[in-house]
């Protein structure tokens, strides 16, 4: 019988399983291929990309959190690899990954950015002011091939953060928002290089007819549902970062159809989930979460399914700080159990634990579990030390079953 009601538990382990968290990734000498990489990023609809390297770059983490310790290289061949690209860079959630048979999908994003419509304010001004310099900045790229924005003849120099970019960076990002350039590759400093879109994705996606607005949207929103396990509307769509009155709309039209149904989950909003829901009846989760992963991405959502308010604090003064610079909530079972905020100290081989604290409902296995996963990642990074700081509450209890490993 279908399922009208959850209890936060339920909700809870439905959502775990439907992210692909719900065990922890075999551990294997076979490296991870770039095919099992896309499929994990399919299931997802959507990885988030984010420049910070602290410990390692985001969409590597969210995907080592699901399949264990793949190489970068992987990564890269199924985001930038000429003909066997699996991946393609686009606007989704945030700067994402998305699969590339999906690209047809957010064409109406590319016109509706083309219109002014969905971007940056600035961009859209810039647009207004420069379409002769946009227009030849896509002339040269056309020309000369792929480029980064600094190696364009008339770019102009940046200055500093990204409201800081050059002329030619923001010409090159309106080109990017509008799809008619794409990321081609990045560099070892995760430099873009851009070049015509048709020219960087194939030719059958390129060339695919596109579904209508609509279509496209109720096909990205079921996608959406099926990664999420269960949602509100609110939650679906700041998972693709849809407008709120086509969100609307097109979960009206999903209901109608049988695609979306809804259901009751203890002191939510009104929530939804795909057809033929199964509960788990427990997962055995062990993960490490980095800061955007699209399990806590939405950050009420993830205090309402785990009691977690989380909140990023890269911005935020040091002295200000809560919980540190690059925490990573703790998933063990169906719970966020801790946060530890983690620094890869490269030059000296170190995973820094520089913070760490246990949340109220943390079991006692907590600190052997943790000190489990901190290993398993310090293998990964190529890191030979795991080094608990003095702001760390299970200090000692972190140190004894890091030594017993």
């Amino acid at each position: 019988m279908p399922r009208s009601r959850l209890s936060i538990s339920e909700a809870r382990r439905v959502a775990i399983v439907a992210q692909g968290l719900s065990k922890p990734p075999a551990t294997s000498t076979r490296p991870v291929t770039a095919p099992k990489i896309s499929n994990v990023v399919r299931r997802l609809g959507i990885i988030q990309i984010d420049s910070v390297n602290v410990l390692a770059r985001a969409h590597c983490l969210t995907l080592y959190a699901r399949v264990g310790a793949s190489k970068p290289q992987a990564l890269h061949q199924a985001a930038y690899s000429g003909k066997d690209r699996r991946l393609f860079e686009y606007w989704g959630h945030e700067a994402s990954l998305l699969p590339v048979e999906s690209y047809p999908l957010w064409r109406w994003r590319m016109d509706d950015a083309r219109a002014g419509v969905g971007i940056y304010s600035g961009l859209v001004r810039f647009r207004k002011d420069n379409a002769k310099f946009i227009d030849s900045v896509l002339a040269e790229i056309e020309m000369r091939g792929p480029l980064s924005a600094g190696e364009l003849t008339e770019g102009g120099r940046s200055r500093g953060s990204w409201c800081g970019w050059s002329k030619g960076k923001r010409a090159i990002e309106w080109l990017f928002w509008a799809g008619l350039v794409s990321t081609a590759t990045r560099r070892g400093t995760f430099e873009r290089v851009y070049d015509l879109t048709d020219r960087v994705l194939p030719r059958n996606v390129t060339q695919a007819p596109a579904p209508s607005r609509e279509e496209a949207q109720r096909e990205l929103l079921r996608g959406a549902l099926d990664a999420s396990g269960v949602a509100t509307e609110k939650d679906l769509r700041d998972y693709l970062r849809l407008p709120l009155a086509d969100t609307r709309a097109r979960l009206a039209e999903l209901i109608e159809s049988g695609d979306a149904v809804p259901v009751s989950v203890e002191d939510w909003p009104a929530a939804y989930t795909a057809p033929g829901l199964r509960v788990p009846r427990q997962v055995a989760s062990r993960a490490l979460l980095c800061p955007f992963d699209s399990l806590i991405w939405t950050r009420e959502r993830t205090e309402r399914l785990f009691g977690m308010r989380f909140r990023l604090e890269i911005y935020v003064p040091e002295a200000k700080r809560v919980h540190g610079y690059y925490v990573l909530p703790f998933l063990l079972g169906e719970t966020l159990v801790a946060r530890v905020d983690l620094k890869a100290d490269r030059q000296s081989g170190v995973l820094q634990v520089k913070a760490a604290h246990v949340e109220t409902v943390a079991p006692d296995e907590t600190a052997v579990e943790l000190a489990q996963a901190l290993r398993e990642l310090a293998d990964w990074l190529g890191l030979a030390e795991v080094v608990i700081g003095r702001r760390v509450r299970l200090a000692n209890e972190l140190r004894r079953a890091c030594r017993a490993l």
